[in-house]
């Protein structure tokens, strides 16, 4: 008896140690890939002038209208704003891709390698669109990573991010890919990367730093992060290795990007708008408006269409359609499927070029939009709480602005602009993209509980 306990005592402790050795040998070690592809990726420190300009006040805060020419008038000392990011040298010669964030606006760059060496860096060109730059250090025979194969990534694959979070560098991270082409339109509701969501913990710093596959392949960039306290949740984006390679080539080539354009404005399909147009289930991109004189409007692409088909690839959700049209030559020629009155159609659509100045798509930079606003969509709570039904949220105000003059502060909530209702960033963005230069317009806004209305005019 004793001898039969102890056997299956010894075929359980083999068992346990099986398990465990299993376990242990599906995780992979990243020890080596840590190592192997650490020298191309370099710290960024850069130094921006700030202040000079106006004065603005805190959110919250205003000043009584007997003083404000007054306060308007002090100008602000100009300093020395620090701050730092991430990279990665793509070419020996010295070319580094990061994200545009990190270096916009800056007078001085640095790039830090991992054995010290610092050099001072130019830019090469960047492209607010894709959040990306590409900078360029006086060197040959630096190290360099590798960049994957595009479109081969899966959900569930190990990723390893490397960089400079909160300054501590050369910091490595690992987690797995959690979602592919994940939309995040900017303020501006421009759509044109598909995301890469992971785990990966991912921190201020850690911004255009390489995220590697379990082959030291750089398969994208580290982006952004969604979080409520400012540290990582475990909720990261990273732009597709895809977009930057389109996206270096351009730059190397002409200094900017250009992008396909169709012209349209359009927003997701639900059960209730998918009953009503006759599909069969909530999918496409529905059409909103057409922009006069585009190429959707040259290719008979009406308001009400739903597109479920652009340039071979399926349309699921309205974020789709950008994605594959921004990365499309100008002058190209796209099947487009399509319902229309219930029925599926095709068209043959030619996109055309991005207009640069095109302020519907342009991001707000740090002197704000044309009016020169940051603003944010009003929640719920908020609007419950100051008694209006929409709106937005001034952020701030840029120095020498439209807004400025017009007298709007932080805090300040627009309801209306000209004689238009602005229920939300899609109102604003569409009636700000039709103010015309050298013409008072028509603002109401809600400061403190009271309405006001002011005329707001953007210089010739």
């Amino acid at each position: 008896m004793l001898h039969k306990l102890s056997l299956l005592w010894l075929v359980l402790l083999f068992q346990v140690g099986l398990v465990e050795a299993q376990a242990q040998g599906s995780l992979p070690d990243f020890a080596d890939l840590i190592e192997e592809t650490s020298p191309a990726v370099v710290k960024i420190n850069t130094v921006q002038k700030v202040g000079g300009g106006r004065m603005s006040l805190p959110p919250g805060q205003q000043v009584p209208e007997i003083f404000r020419e007054l306060f308007e008038q002090q100008g602000v000392p100009e300093r020395n704003a620090y701050s730092m990011g991430s990279g990665f040298i793509i070419s020996d010669d010295g070319y580094v891709l990061t994200n545009n964030h990190v270096v916009d606006g800056a007078s001085e760059i640095t790039v830090r390698l991992i054995d010290r060496r610092e050099f001072n860096a130019e830019v090469i060109g960047k492209d607010p669109r894709s959040d990306l730059a590409l900078l360029k250090i006086d060197a040959k025979e630096l190290p360099v990573v590798k960049l994957a194969q595009p479109n081969q990534l899966r959900v569930g694959e190990w990723v390893v991010a490397i960089g400079s979070p909160f300054g501590l560098d050369y910091s490595a991270s690992v987690g797995i890919v959690s979602a592919m082409g994940r939309s995040l339109p900017t303020q501006k509701g421009e759509n044109y990367v598909p995301f890469i969501q992971s785990d990966v913990a991912i921190n201020p710093g850690n911004s255009g730093g390489p995220l590697f596959n379990l082959k030291g392949e750089v398969v994208g960039i580290n982006s952004q992060i969604y979080t409520r306290s400012g540290g990582s949740i475990g909720l990261s984006f990273a732009i597709p290795i895809s977009v930057a390679i389109d996206v270096v080539e351009q730059l190397k080539d002409k200094g900017k990007v250009v992008r396909g354009w169709l012209g349209v404005y359009i927003q997701d399909v639900d059960k209730a708008l998918a009953s009503s147009l006759g599909l069969d289930k909530a999918y496409g991109a529905l059409v909103a408006q057409v922009v006069p004189d585009s190429p959707a409007e040259k290719s008979g692409l009406k308001p009400g269409d739903v597109i479920v088909r652009f340039n071979g690839r399926d349309i699921d959700e309205s974020g789709d359609l950008p994605h594959q049209v921004g990365l499309m030559a100008p002058g190209r020629k796209a099947r487009a499927e399509l319902f229309r009155d219930g029925k599926k159609r095709e068209i043959t659509v030619e996109v055309g070029a991005l207009p640069e100045d095109e302020a519907t798509l342009a991001d707000v930079g740090p002197g704000g939009d044309v009016l020169g606003l940051v603003v944010q969509p009003l929640d719920q709570e908020t609007s419950t709480a100051l008694g209006v039904r929409g709106g937005v949220i001034i952020e701030s105000v840029a120095p020498d602005s439209a807004a400025l003059r017009a007298g709007l502060s932080p805090g300040d909530v627009i309801v209306q602009l000209g004689n238009q209702r602005v229920s939300g960033i899609r109102d604003y963005q569409l009636v700000t993209a039709k103010i015309p230069k050298g013409v008072p317009v028509l603002i109401r806004f809600l400061r403190q509980g009271q309405f006001i209305f002011r005329t707001i005019e953007i210089a010739p």
